[in-house]
C-alpha cells in the first residue's frame, strides 16, 4: 500500500529498500584490479601455503636443543655442512646433533632442523659456527601450512577486497577474481530553481550541487553513477527523463521534489508508473524521502537540501546498495569518540548530527540542512536513536566518517 507522508521508522524504511534490491550480478576482474571490489564467491587455497617448511630470517638451521645455554661467554659450537640455495628444492641437506646449515630468508628448511638462529647472533670461522643466543623449537621458521591449508577458505564472499587481499589471492593462484558487478545508479535533479554547475545563478537560482555530491560518493562506494541532468517541475519532462534513465540503471535517485508541496510531483509520477512504498521517514534531516519501484527498479526521491540528501543516501540508500553488492558490512568507515557537547534531539525520530573530530572528541556542527558549509566543516555523522531525547556530553558515540 502506498504511503504519502505517512512517516515510518528508519528500520522499516531500510527493510522496505532492501526488499526491492535487484539481484547481485557477478563477473571477473584481474587480481591486480580487485582492490575496492566485493568478492562474489569464497576463495579456497589450492595448495598448502607457503607449501614447504621455510626460514623467515637469514641464519643457520639447527636443532634447538644444541643451543641451550648459548651466550656470548660460552657460545654453542656447531659445524656448518652446507648452504641452502634460494628457489631450489632441498638437495638433501640434513641437520643432526652438532651440525647446522646456512639458510637464507625464504629458503627451504633442511631436514631435521627445528629452528633457525639469526645470523646476527652467530660468528662464522670457516666451517665452524659460534651460536651466541639460544633458540626455541619453531623459532624463526614457518611450516608448510602455517598460512593456509589446502582446501581452507581463505577469503569469504561479501568481503570488500583490499590491496593486501590481492596479494593473498595471487598466492592462491587466482589470476582473475569473481566480484560483484558495480551497480549503475542514475541521478536526476529536479527543480525550476536549479542551473548547471557551469552556469552563474541568477536571482532565485542555485547551482545543482547534489548531483555532483551524490555521484562522487557513489563512485567511492563501488557504484557507477550516471548523471542525467536537470529536469524542470513539469510532469511530462519528468516522466520522459525517468523513462530514459531506468533501462540504463539498476537504481534511480531523484534529487529534489519529495516534499508535500502539491507542485512537487515525484511521488505522483512514481505512483503513476510504478508504486510508492514509503513517503516519509522518521529521520532528521530527510523526513520527506520517497522509496518506490518502477518495474523492478528501485527509485528514491531524495530531499533537495544537500545535507539531507547526503544523510538519506548514507542511512537509507546504502543498505540497498550493500544488498546489491553482496557486502557483509557497510563500506563506510566508523570511529569511536566521546561527545564534546550535549546534543538535544526530538524523541520519535532518528537524527543524524554532523560532527567534527578533535583528538577523539566529537563536537556537533549545527546548521540547517540547506547549508553546504557544515558538510566540509564536519568529519562525519553521529546517529541519535529515535528513543532518545538527545545525548549528553561525555558519552561514547560512534561516528560515521565521510
Amino acid at each position: 500500500m502506498s504511503r504519502f507522508l505517512s512517516v515510518i521508522p528508519v528500520r522499516e524504511a531500510i527493510a522496505a529498500a532492501e526488499k526491492i534490491a535487484p539481484k547481485k550480478k557477478t563477473g571477473n576482474v584481474p587480481v591486480e584490479q580487485s582492490a575496492g571490489r566485493v568478492l562474489a564467491a569464497d576463495i579456497v587455497a589450492d595448495a598448502d601455503i607457503p607449501g614447504f617448511d621455510r626460514s623467515i630470517v637469514d641464519g643457520y638451521a639447527v636443532l634447538a636443543a644444541d643451543t641451550i645455554g648459548a651466550g656470548d661467554a660460552v657460545p654453542a659450537i656447531l659445524h656448518c655442512t652446507g648452504r641452502v640455495t634460494m628457489g631450489s628444492p632441498d638437495p638433501g641437506h640434513m641437520v643432526t646433533h652438532g651440525k647446522c646449515v646456512y639458510t637464507p630468508t625464504g629458503g627451504v628448511l633442511p631436514q631435521g632442523a627445528d629452528a633457525v638462529v639469526m645470523v646476527e647472533n652467530t660468528e662464522e670461522a670457516g666451517d665452524t659456527v659460534l651460536v651466541r643466543r639460544p633458540v626455541s623449537p619453531g623459532e624463526n621458521m614457518l611450516l608448510r601450512d602455517d598460512d593456509f591449508r589446502q582446501g581452507e577458505t581463505v577469503l569469504s564472499a561479501g568481503r570488500l577486497l583490499t590491496p593486501q587481499d590481492a596479494g593473498v589471492l595471487a598466492a592462491c593462484g587466482c589470476v582473475s577474481v569473481p566480484v560483484s558487478q558495480k551497480p549503475v545508479v542514475g541521478i536526476i535533479s529536479t527543480g525550476n530553481e536549479l542551473v548547471p554547475v557551469s552556469s552563474r545563478p541568477g536571482a532565485g537560482q542555485v547551482r545543482d550541487a547534489n548531483a555532483s555530491m551524490l555521484a562522487a560518493y557513489l563512485q567511492q562506494y563501488g557504484c557507477i553513477p550516471r548523471i542525467y541532468g536537470i529536469v524542470r517541475d513539469e510532469q511530462e519532462s519528468f516522466e520522459a527523463a525517468i523513462a530514459r534513465a531506468l533501462p540504463e540503471c539498476d537504481v534511480l535517485l531523484l534529487s529534489g521534489g519529495s516534499s508535500k508541496d502539491d507542485r512537487d510531483m515525484t511521488a505522483a509520477v512514481i505512483a503513476g508508473t510504478g508504486e510508492v512504498l514509503v513517503h516519509g521517514i522518521a529521520i532528521a534531516p530527510g523526513k520527506p524521502t520517497i522509496i518506490g519501484r518502477i518495474g523492478k527498479k528501485p527509485v528514491f526521491g531524495l530531499p533537495g537540501h544537500p545535507a539531507a540528501a547526503f544523510v538519506v543516501l548514507i542511512a537509507i540508500v546504502c543498505p540497498l546498495l550493500d544488498r546489491i553488492l553482496g557486502l557483509h558490512k557497510p563500506m563506510f568507515r566508523t570511529t569511536a569518540a566521546v561527545l564534546g557537547e550535549s546534543i538535544p534531539s526530538q524523541k520519535g525520530r532518528q537524527e543524524y548530527i554532523r560532527v567534527r573530530l578533535e583528538n577523539g572528541v566529537a563536537f556537533p556542527v549545527f546548521g540547517k540542512s540547506g547549508l553546504l558549509h557544515t558538510l566540509i566543516k564536519s568529519d562525519g555523522l553521529v546517529r541519535i536513536p529515535s528513543v532518545c531525547e538527545g545525548l549528553e556530553k561525555g558519552v561514547s558515540v560512534e561516528v560515521i566518517l565521510w
